[in-house]
């Protein structure tokens, strides 16, 4: 499908992309504040910089959902302390492997929490990744940031009278992608498969694809009600409605780009048509921007199928 334009343009859209990552690298942290939103007895949002946190804490300790950046870790150490009454924090879980959900990892690790995540993080932690999209590579993680404990499907936490459901759902965001429901509490963290009022970022390098994003939010709707609250990986907490706006938009970029991809269309016409601009002012605003996000879609819908994922450990390919 014109290979050599369509990499020309991402690789030119690349090198104005890849400032984006870059500025979080270099960011000063000390005007960030972590901010703790009750949610439930023993179950709080935590917002700083990074994606946002989920924390049950209580007289069994805490566990803290992501960690945002390595300069907050003992920011967010002390918020956690303070609302589990000074109770150690055991447990972190990961949503998924970027860097803005696990740059603390490390840290909470040094001072005793055991470190949780999908299998697949943990593999694509453990290896330098080349992000196609932002055309930038992450150095593999120190072994103290990695996760100890991994799992392929599920598990459940039983603390502070929760049980704290971590689900792994189909390739969306990422091939690692878990979510965290607490039922009693009618309390649901999505990780980055919403990203609440903004465009998404899309990781087709790990996986990731807006058919699969759509899949995962279908799968995770019959647990949320009109009462359910949504902590999103980005965003103000969300809600059922919340949801099903985001859906929708993920929907109509997917089909409006499919047909023109489905026409021949080259990036650059594709572009010139903005197919997207009806939408931009509502959902352009984020980290991801009408034109970045408009490349990572049509990328993604033009492609061939992702190659399976490396296993650092033995070599071969699943």
């Amino acid at each position: 499908m014109r290979r050599s334009a369509l990499f020309l343009l991402v690789l030119f859209a690349g090198v104005v992309l890849a400032a984006a990552p870059a500025a979080h690298a270099q960011r000063n942290f000390d005007d960030v504040v972590i901010t703790p939103l009750k949610l439930a007895d023993g179950l709080w949002m935590l917002t700083g910089s990074g994606g946002n946190l989920l924390v049950c804490a209580g007289p069994d300790g805490a566990l803290l959902v992501d960690t945002q950046y390595g300069p907050l870790a003992a920011r967010i150490r002390a918020v956690t302390d303070s609302l589990g009454g000074g109770r150690p924090l055991r447990f972190v879980l990961n949503t998924h492997y970027h860097g803005d959900h696990v740059s603390g990892d490390s840290a909470m690790a040094a001072a005793g929490a055991t470190i949780v995540a999908h299998a697949n993080v943990r593999r694509r932690m453990s290896v330098d990744r080349f992000n196609e999209t932002f055309r930038t590579t992450t150095k593999a993680a120190p072994v103290t940031a990695l996760p100890v404990l991994t799992f392929s499907d599920s598990l459940t936490f039983h603390l502070n009278g929760h049980e704290v459901r971590v689900l792994h759902l189909p390739p969306g965001h990422t091939d690692g992608d878990a979510v965290v429901w607490v039922p009693a509490a009618n309390v649901l963290h999505t990780g980055d498969l919403l990203f609440n009022g903004t465009y998404p970022v899309i990781d087709v390098s790990a996986g990731g694809s807006i058919g699969g994003m759509i899949r995962s939010l279908d799968l995770l709707l019959p647990l949320v009600g009109p009462a359910t609250q949504v902590v999103p990986g980005h965003g103000p907490l969300a809600d059922r409605a919340a949801l099903l706006r985001f859906r929708s938009m993920l929907v109509t970029v997917r089909d409006r780009v499919t047909k023109l991809v489905k026409e021949g269309r080259t990036f650059e016409q594709v572009m010139a048509a903005k197919p997207l601009a009806d939408l931009d002012r509502a959902w352009g605003t984020g980290f991801m921007k009408p034109d970045a996000f408009l490349q990572v879609v049509y990328r993604d819908l033009s492609r061939e199928p992702p190659a399976p994922l490396p296993d650092p450990l033995h070599g071969h390919q699943h």
